[in-house]
């Protein structure tokens, strides 16, 4: 092999799509290549001795127009002249070298011969509709559990009304082949029966079988919505230690299945809840934050797959849950139980179910009205109790102060409601930096019908237009880490040269675009993949647009998570060399796609006001 082959070679090895060729498909594609240093001097080269090839840039920047697409700036690792060969047409080409380098160029036959692998293929076609390159994404083992419940209940639920007969109702279950019945009222769920129910309540106890089943029914038994998911089922059968969990419509509440425990077995692809259902069992602070420094051995042993990073947020965010409602539990037991209604309230990433190893706690307390002296006292004591316990289990303490120990964020409904329309009628920029985190929220304990309160009083407020534009203007002010010419922009400051804080720069803003459209369309729910599921058809957000913001906000958060777990850092700087090829030209797909968003919303909302 002669040295210039050799020298495409060596390029190619590291450079996506061609890193994958066997090394027989590298060297066809090396055979005719050539590498040019061009100038605005030789740009001619380009189009005369080098016509109808296509380019491959290892340095400089170049403004290219090589389709009848707009003009693209491009860098190292870029490709241009490829539209022409894919599409079998001679496309003027026009190149202006911003700043002069090294580019190699293949002959259009060998390239045309590597598009014959579908991978190759799928990279180029992705590089002109400017998506992300996601095959990785589709092949994830773990991406059942996002799915939602409605897409797994196969067969109606087998229901029977409260009057109906304990003979009549083991009847049922017989003819039915079933081993729990859902009892309604009203067509609405008021308890389940199962086989141990009949064994234990009935048979052991000799009652009469012609009592009304609702004599030996669980009552107002644990549920689920319909557009919760997969691993929302597993987390709450895990920490209730049930094996029948009946599944509802989310918004009339009327029973549409039942998931058991063997429904869960069939479904699972592999064991994420070992910890969950040990830290379900605590007793003690002691046991509970012996349990919780578990998870960071427990996620570096079993998080291997990509599949499994995209699950993993979820995972920690649900032991949190479990924790805190641990805590809560923990101190009622010790000081006896609440003096009036209230919620525990979580914001940021814990509510939206994407907590990292580096999250802090972020929480408040709604009360059902204004506490006097006493009660304020009482809440004080149980706030300050369990900030201080999810700080001992490893949930650090928030520099902000946003925690349920600081008075300012233990609120009475109507003050919370009030706050809210304050947010509205000055959504400055300082302003919206210090409130936008609790537009994330959820109600992990308590009475979580005073959270639904606060959000149905709180939607109508949050759509205003006004409000929206301020939020989609802010969002916009915040810069992808990608220059004109596609060069990565580099965290300034820090020991490593070549991170992005992929949290800034990236999570967030998909975040922020997400919650603002879903403000718009009173889409409540906090999560951001669940977010885009209950977008309506109307939302001003396309499906196609929505899903490629799904992937690549899976795709960023497998980044940082594996960055994380490798490292075994807290941060999210993530250092380009880190990456493989592929992923380099994933993360700049993904960064043009945010900007794009980002505009997108701001023309949306604001007509286009920065």
């Amino acid at each position: 092999m002669s040295a210039m082959a050799q020298q495409v070679k060596d390029f190619l090895t590291v450079s996506a799509p061609f890193d994958s060729l066997s090394d027989d498909q590298q060297q066809k594609l090396c055979k005719g290549a050539s590498l040019l240093y061009l100038t605005q001097d030789n740009i001619s080269d380009v189009t005369g001795a080098h016509k109808g090839r296509v380019f491959l840039i290892q340095n400089g920047q170049f403004s290219v127009k090589d389709s009848s697409d707009s003009e693209r700036h491009l860098s190292e690792g870029d490709f241009f002249g490829y539209p022409a060969v894919m599409d079998n047409t001679r496309y003027p080409l026009t190149v202006s070298v911003d700043k002069p380098g090294l580019v190699f160029s293949f002959t259009a036959e060998a390239f045309a011969h590597t598009l014959s692998i579908p991978d190759v293929n799928a990279f180029f076609e992705n590089s002109r509709q400017n998506a992300l390159q996601n095959q990785a994404l589709a092949a994830s083992n773990s991406m059942w559990l996002y799915k939602a419940l409605a897409d797994v209940i196969d067969n109606a639920p087998v229901t029977a009304i409260e009057s109906t007969s304990i003979q009549q109702a083991a009847s049922v279950m017989t003819e039915q082949r079933v081993s729990s019945l859902l009892i309604t009222s009203d067509n609405k769920l008021s308890g389940i029966v199962t086989d141990r129910d009949l064994r234990s309540r009935v048979v052991a106890s000799g009652i009469d079988v012609d009592l009304p089943v609702s004599e030996i029914m669980t009552a107002n038994p644990a549920r689920i919505a319909n557009n919760r998911t997969m691993f929302d089922a597993m987390a709450l059968m895990s920490e209730k230690n049930i094996h029948h969990l009946p599944v509802v419509d989310r918004v009339s509440r009327e029973p549409i299945g039942m998931l058991t425990a063997s429904d869960i077995i069939r479904h699972q692809r592999g064991n994420v809840l070992f910890i969950i259902g040990e830290l379900a069992k605590a007793e003690s602070l002691y046991e509970l934050t012996r349990l919780s420094w578990q998870l960071p051995h427990y996620f570096a042993a079993h998080a291997k797959r990509a599949g499994d990073f995209d699950i993993a947020g979820k995972v920690l965010s649900q032991a949190t849950d479990i924790m805190t409602r641990k805590l809560i539990r923990f101190y009622q037991r010790d000081h006896g139980d609440a003096p009036m209604g209230y919620c525990w309230l979580v914001y940021g990433s814990q509510a939206r179910e994407d907590q990292t190893m580096g999250s802090d706690q972020d929480n408040g307390l709604l009360l059902e009205r204004k506490p006097d002296e006493a009660q304020a006292a009482w809440f004080a004591d149980m706030a300050d109790y369990v900030c201080q316990g999810l700080g001992k289990c490893g949930i650090k303490l928030c520099d902000g102060n946003i925690m349920a120990s600081n008075p300012d964020l233990r609120l009475a409904l109507d003050d919370a409601i009030e706050e809210a329309r304050g947010w509205v009628n000055a959504p400055t920029s300082e302003a919206i930096m210090h409130f936008n985190i609790f537009l994330d929220v959820r109600g992990v304990a308590g009475d979580l019908g005073l959270f639904r309160q606060l959000q149905q009083a709180r939607a109508p407020l949050l759509k205003q237009k006004m409000f929206l534009a301020a939020l989609a203007r802010h969002n916009n002010e915040v810069p992808v880490p990608l220059s004109m010419f596609q060069k990565f922009v580099y965290q300034k400051g820090h020991s490593k040269k070549d991170c992005i804080d992929l949290k800034v720069h990236a999570i967030a803003i998909i975040n922020n675009i997400i919650r603002i459209y879903a403000l718009a369309n009173e889409v409540m729910v906090p999560s951001t993949p669940a977010r885009l599921a209950n977008m309506p058809a109307n939302s001003g957000l396309s499906t196609r647009d929505g899903q490629n913001l799904r992937d690549i906000w899976l795709f960023l958060n497998r980044l940082r998570w594996r960055h994380q777990l490798t490292q075994n850092v807290t941060d999210n700087l993530v250092s380009v060399s880190e990456l493989s090829s592929i992923e380099k030209h994933q993360l700049k797909a993904a960064f043009k796609a945010i900007e794009r968003s980002q505009q997108a919303a701001v023309m949306a909302f604001s007509g286009g006001m920065g």
